[in-house]
């Protein structure tokens, strides 16, 4: 986290200032370094979880000492990866994450690779946004367990994929996630972003960063960004919250 940097672009100036959440989203898929998130609940560490882009992969390759080729991410996809385990309360097996997010040019989503395991059981979710639909496939210790396309329109829906869900063995896998408390009776709806630039203290320091919130099934998420694209915090519900360690705030 370069704090000099991130003033010497900005300053350090009074007061909240609202930003179009694209401008952020831009920063995040062009973000130079990886973003290394520790996972706590209540204080406890629970996981890790990493978020790269291919931006920063391919800025990794030039020469510290000179500036990358002007516009060089715009020459390709964007891409965004987020890997990492967590284990969630009683739940002996710890949950593997790794997931892959390609945008195009106009940094639009065009294809989605996710996959979750445990030590006995795989979910894996691919989906492409030309076909409006989503491909899940569970299987347990080598054998599919349950394999179909969701459309995009029942992914609005929660009693939709709690029916999908219900009824087999997924429920040993997914019951730690308790999904009827996650996805309650009522569709999600439309989620509106709320962003601004803002001010944290950095030991004696106030430095600039950015805020998004949003409020997801009536839980609010909110997220700490620096002015470079690295994430450095996220707040999700049940008081689960990630950050880079070093990310403190008297």
């Amino acid at each position: 986290m370069n704090v000099l940097l991130w003033q010497s672009e900005f300053g350090v100036r009074g007061g909240d200032t609202a930003v179009p959440p694209q401008l952020i989203w831009r920063k995040v898929l062009t973000a130079p370094d990886a973003s290394s998130l520790s996972v706590y609940q209540k204080g406890e560490r629970m996981g890790y979880c990493e978020i790269s882009t291919g931006v920063g992969q391919q800025m990794a390759t030039f020469d510290e000492g000179k500036p990358p080729p002007e516009g060089f991410a715009a020459q390709g996809r964007y891409q965004l990866h987020i890997a990492g385990n967590i284990s969630l309360g009683d739940f002996t097996n710890r949950l593997k994450f790794d997931g892959r997010m390609r945008f195009g040019h106009q940094r639009q989503w065009e294809e989605l690779n996710l996959k979750i395991s445990s030590r006995t059981t795989v979910i894996e979710i691919h989906s492409l946004a030309t076909n409006q639909i989503a491909h899940v496939k569970l299987s347990s210790e080598g054998v599919t367990l349950l394999e179909r396309n969701i459309a995009f329109d029942q992914l609005q829906s929660p009693e939709i994929i709690l029916g999908l869900l219900g009824g087999n063995p997924a429920s040993g896998f997914l019951g730690p996630l308790d999904l009827a408390e996650v996805l309650p009776g009522a569709a999600a709806g439309k989620i509106e972003w709320d962003a601004r630039r803002t001010r944290v203290k950095i030991g004696a320091e106030a430095v600039p960063i950015y805020r998004v919130e949003t409020s997801f099934l009536g839980h609010a998420i909110i997220a700490d960004i620096s002015t470079l694209g690295e994430i450095l915090s996220i707040q999700l519900p049940d008081d689960i919250n990630a950050h880079i360690d070093e990310w403190t705030k008297p």
